[in-house]
Parts: C-alpha cells; structure tokens; sequence
C-alpha cells in the first residue's frame, strides 16, 4: 500500500508498506544516494511473504518532497528513520537494512538517536561507508584522479567564475587537504546525460560509464537503466547538499559502537568502487560480533546484483528460518 509520511519539518515522504500487516517483524529498507524506493524491487518480493516491508524515498528522492535546504544532511536522514520507525512500527521487532547512503543514515541514528538503534532487533550495513567517502578514487590511480579535478575546476573558473552549488547558498570550498572528492555537479551532467532527451549517442555513454561505476561484472541491462532512472529522478539540489555532508561530515565510527548490542551483517561487493571493500572492513571491525560477508565479482548494487542472497539474509537476521525463506 502507498502512502504518505510526513516528518516533523514537513516533508512529505512516500512510504510502501507491504507484506502481513500482523507479521511481528517489521523490515524497514533504507536505500543509498541517488536512488529511491525501488532499488529493493527485486528483493522486496522475496520478504513479503514472511515479514512486514516498509520501503520509503528519502527526502529529495523518488517521489518525496526535497525539504528545506538546510535540511539535507545524514542526521536529518536519521531523524525522518528515526520518526517514520516511531509512527508506523511502534511494536514489534524491527529491522532496518541501509544500503550506501541508507547505511549512513543508520550510523547517523546511532549517533543521534542512539535510544531507537539500540532498540532494533536487527541491521544490516550494505555497501555502505562510515568515513573517508572524500578519499575516493573509485580504483583509478590517484593522480588521475586530481589531475581530472583539476582539469574540471580550471575549465569552469575560467568561463563562469566562482561555481554555484547545486541547492545551496555559496560556493564550493574544499572538503579536506590532499582529498580528491567527487564534486555535485558531476553527477547533475551524468543525470542529464542518462535523461530521456539526450542523444542516443549520449544515452548509451551515460550507461555505459553508470554500469561501470556501480556494477561488478554481472549486470542486467534492465537494473542498469533502472539505476539511471532513479537518479534522473533525484532532486538536484538535495543530491549536492547530501554529497557534500557526506564528504565533509560524514565520519562516524564511533557511532557505530551503538549496534554492539544488535545482531548485524555487513555485506559488500569486491569489486565496489563506490564504497570499497576497505571501508566494510572498517565498519566490521567496529562491530566484533557482526556477520561479514563479501560477494566477489559484485559491485555497489547488491540489491540488484545479489538480490536472492540478499534477501535470505535479511530474512536470516529478521529470524525467519532458512526453509521458510526458501519458499515462497
């Protein structure tokens, strides 16, 4: 069923609640930056058999509202998780599985509302970071990679000035010394490149490096340009605004210490460019206890490149026996 939540700064945010309404275990599936609710279309599917579903857009993605402009930030994410969990699971168990961005924004719930994750019964961290996201070179040589940015830089400080922001004020500053980061308006050109008006030419570029970047070496064509459109649909402004948070802000692995106390799983993709396996191995050794998996070959799309495995394993930590999570 859809629906519409709407957080205590007035966002509306649309809300999929599917699955048995009266099942005690409630899975809530937050996904990453840039997608929305139907990056779990694939796996959805195989939990609602045997638990309660929640998907939700973040704020700024699918078809929820953008919000405020000082209102894109992770604990701003934590707080609309933190109040969508209070509204509409109440009781019962909850689990919530947050991939990328998602499961920044539970390390963020941990830090601010440490009372609501370590009441959960159960989450999963997947392809996911809990710092250092303006170091990445995404498996390109690091000199490559300034040199790029730099390039970029000078070309626009040469025609146009002091750069815009996307959906902020200012300027864009740096995010930390020696730091190669990903700059907003990258990812604004790559979703007008995979926009319906483009040139065939121009489409098939934008897979192509989209594919590249977020896939291993198993795809389907079909999630490729589902990936493609979820990020069309993404609000521009927020996109900037939550990447620049994530850069310059996002570092929280002493949250972490919060969910030593809930059953987890953090799940990776070997060949991950956007959140590396070096960084699932950071959050794994702030959780002694946790179930660490990697998939090799797999990239940062594991709800669609390991979408049954995925699935299992969620049902695994919601504790639905292996037989019934073989049948549907």
């Amino acid at each position: 069923m859809a629906d519409i939540f709407r957080t205590s700064d007035g966002v509306a945010l649309h809300v999929l609640d599917t699955g048995p309404a009266a099942a005690p275990v409630t899975v809530v599936l937050a996904h990453g930056w840039t997608s929305d609710l139907r990056v779990w279309d694939v796996v959805e599917p195989l939990l609602a058999p045997h638990v309660r579903v929640l998907r939700y857009d973040q704020r700024g993605h699918g078809r929820s509202a953008a919000g405020p402009r000082d209102g894109s930030t992770l604990p701003r994410l934590a707080s609309d998780l933190a109040e969508l969990i209070a509204d509409r699971a109440p009781s019962g168990q909850v689990v919530v599985v947050g991939h990328s961005m998602g499961g920044m924004t539970l390390m963020a719930l941990a830090e601010a509302h440490p009372e609501v994750a370590a009441s959960l019964a159960g989450a999963m961290f997947v392809s996911t970071s809990a710092a250092e996201m303006a170091q990445l070179t995404f498996g390109l040589p690091r000199p490559l990679v300034r040199a790029v940015l730099n390039r970029r830089s000078r070309g626009r400080s040469a025609t146009a000035g002091p750069r815009a922001v996307p959906g902020g004020t200012g300027t864009a500053g740096p995010v930390a010394a020696g730091s190669t980061p990903v700059e907003p308006l990258a990812v604004t050109e790559l979703a007008d490149r995979v926009a319906p008006r483009v040139s065939r030419a121009q489409e098939l570029g934008g897979l192509a490096f989209l594919r590249w970047l977020v896939f291993g070496s198993t795809f389907r064509l079909v999630d490729v340009r589902a990936v493609a459109e979820q990020l069309g649909r993404a609000h521009k402004g927020t996109m900037g605004a939550l990447q620049r948070d994530i850069l310059r802000n996002h570092s929280r692995v002493p949250a972490l210490s919060v969910y030593r106390s809930v059953r987890t799983q953090v799940l990776v993709g070997e060949a991950d460019r956007v959140t590396p396996l070096e960084h699932a191995h950071v959050i794994a050794r702030a959780l002694p206890d946790t179930e660490f998996v990697r998939y090799p070959k797999a990239g940062h799309m594991l709800p669609y490149e390991r979408a049954p495995e995925l699935a299992a394993r969620i049902l695994r930590l919601a504790g639905v026996s292996a037989q019934a999570a073989l049948t549907r």
